[in-house]
């Protein structure tokens, strides 16, 4: 996988960009919607192209490796033709869903011992079992599989868990350089930096990924329970030492906001459930602020959801529409709802792009974080 570098800001350390990979070209900034199981909540892949214009989308090990499973995978011939995506797609390793079953997970040296929370099954992620599933599974982009710990975590656990990822990391890509892709196209295997809100376990585990010279890196364990301030402060930290020449992913982050902030700060790839899980429930981002539909004040109030026109369902719905939908409880509303925000978040990482080739980014970012930080 190829990463060029093609702008950088002047006043910032955001940069435009590209790769490659045997399913297309990324340009970054970007923002990958998340289909957990190899779909987004409520919409079409169709329509992922055409109206959200969405370059790569996200999908995670652990919940495909429940169902369908490996073996429907594999006869699928992967993921891809399995769902009908055509354009690159990445998978996580499972790790944070790992962390999020707390109550049912037992970490061991070997990996990780679970219990499905579907029907309370027992399994069993070891670093070469998840790189294994991650091969069949065949997405463009493989996450490393570590553990993320919480954002407050104590320096005697923030410490084990580093020590335990790294261990992990070095397995994962033993496995990675033993066996080869399954479908006849690459797969790339990012390194996760872990190190919770300390300043030194994150300089000392970006040092240690260097080591593997990886065709990208990712920043996990933010966002889950630190200040903003904190995870800006670890983004800064890490991103001083990654190397300029590859890509940088920063996992399961977040609201608009910090995403103008996360590329200001020089990171690459986004991903996000936002975009659909608030969509399901009524909240709307727009480049004015955010949108509860579900108050009355919009029952009436037939412009576009967001004047500016970021996607296609402000060509077509109103807020009065879609209020109604809401109301009536009209499967509709989650549906149009969820298109709107990941067309809103594919559309402010192609401006941020836009901005930063044109050299006039570190103001348009400071005029649209006063926006979105707006409930409308």
């Amino acid at each position: 996988m190829k990463f060029t570098l093609l702008h950088s800001d002047s006043a910032t350390k955001a940069r435009v960009g590209e790769f490659t990979t045997d399913h297309g070209t990324v340009r970054t900034p970007v923002f990958m919607p998340v289909g957990t199981a190899a779909a987004m909540k409520g919409i079409f892949h169709r329509d992922m192209v055409d109206e959200a214009h969405a370059q790569m989308i996200l999908a995670n090990t652990y919940h495909l490796y429940l169902r369908p499973g490996t073996s429907i995978l594999r006869e699928a011939g992967g993921v891809h033709r399995f769902c009908g995506w055509e354009r690159p797609m990445l998978t996580d390793s499972g790790g944070f869903q790992v962390f999020s079953l707390a109550p049912c997970r037992k970490l061991k040296d070997d990996g990780c011992h679970f219990r499905s929370h579907i029907d309370g099954s027992p399994h069993l992620f070891t670093p070469e079992s998840v790189i294994d599933t991650e091969r069949i599974i065949g997405a463009d982009i493989m996450m490393a599989f570590d553990e993320c710990p919480p954002g407050d975590a104590p320096r005697d656990y923030a410490e084990k868990s580093l020590a335990l990822t790294e261990r992990w990391l070095d397995r994962c890509f033993e496995r990675y350089r033993s066996t080869s892709p399954e479908y006849g196209h690459y797969q790339s295997l990012f390194p996760i930096v872990q190190g919770c809100s300390y300043p030194d376990l994150r300089a000392r585990a970006a040092e240690n990924v260097l080591q593997y010279d990886a065709d990208g890196y990712a920043i996990g364990g933010l966002a889950v329970g630190e200040p903003t301030y904190v995870m800006y402060a670890m983004i800064e930290v890490v991103n001083a030492i990654l190397p300029q020449d590859r890509p940088r992913y920063l996992m399961g982050v977040g609201t608009p906001v910090n995403i103008l902030e996360g590329i200001a700060r020089g990171v690459d790839m986004f991903d996000c459930v936002m975009p659909t899980r608030n969509g399901r429930n009524g909240q709307l981002f727009t480049s004015e602020g955010v949108i509860n539909i579900r108050n009355k004040k919009w029952e009436n109030d037939f412009s576009p959801i967001d004047p500016a026109g970021t996607t296609f369902v402000d060509r077509v719905y109103t807020k009065a529409y879609l209020h109604h939908l809401v109301v009536c409880k009209e499967m509709l509303a989650a549906q149009i709802a969820s298109l709107h925000n990941v067309g809103f978040y594919v559309w402010l990482t192609d401006e941020a792009r836009r901005h930063i080739a044109a050299g006039d980014f570190a103001s348009w970012k400071e005029t649209m974080v006063e926006k979105l930080s707006r409930r409308l």
